[in-house]
C-alpha cells in the first residue's frame, strides 16, 4: 500500500495475509481506513490545522446531540450513542432521502457490503452528520461513511 515502494508479493501471498481477519470479524469494525506513509516535507510542514480543543468541542456537541436523541429511545437496551443503535433504532434515527438511498444501493451492489456493513455505514453517516451539526443524514455523509469501509473495497 505504500506508493513509494512497489509491492513484490504475489496475489496469493497477499490474499493469505489478509485472510487472517475473517469477513464477519471485519464487518464488526465500524471504520477502516488505509493511512499512507507521510513524506518528510509533510511531517515537517508547520501548517495550522484544527486544534485538538476545537475537535474535542465538536465531538462533545455531537455526543450531547446523540444523548438527547436517544434519551427516550424504545427498546430493552438503552443506547447512548450512534454506535449502540440496534437495527430497529437505525431504521428510526438513520432515515435517508432518495439520493442517499441510491448511494447506499450502489455501494452495496458494487462493494458487496453485508447487512452488518450496511448498518455500520448508516451509523457512521449519522455520526458524521452529528459532527457537522446536520439534522438529517445527507448524501455527502453517506459517501464519506462508505469511504471509511476501505477494506470492503479491497480485492482479496
Amino acid at each position: 500500500g505504500d506508493p513509494r515502494h512497489a509491492c513484490t508479493c504475489s496475489y496469493s501471498k497477499i490474499r493469505r495475509y489478509r485472510s487472517r481477519i475473517s469477513g464477519p470479524l471485519l464487518d464488526r469494525v465500524d471504520i477502516h481506513v488505509e493511512i499512507p506513509a507521510l513524506k518528510y516535507e509533510d511531517i515537517a510542514r508547520r501548517a495550522d490545522g484544527e486544534s485538538s480543543a476545537a475537535i474535542a468541542a465538536r465531538v462533545d456537541r455531537a455526543r450531547a446531540v446523540q444523548l438527547d436523541r436517544l434519551k427516550d429511545a424504545p427498546g430493552r437496551r438503552p443506547a447512548y450513542c450512534n454506535a449502540q443503535l440496534s437495527p430497529a433504532l437505525i431504521r428510526r434515527y438513520c432515515a435517508v432521502d432518495e439520493r442517499s438511498h441510491e448511494l447506499l444501493k450502489t455501494a452495496i451492489d458494487r462493494l458487496g457490503l453485508s447487512a452488518r456493513a450496511y448498518h455500520r455505514v448508516l451509523k457512521v453517516a449519522r455520526t458524521i452528520a452529528d459532527l457537522a451539526g446536520a439534522e438529517r443524514i445527507e448524501p455527502g455523509h453517506i459517501t464519506e461513511a462508505v469511504q471509511y469501509r476501505s477494506l470492503d473495497r479491497t480485492t482479496w
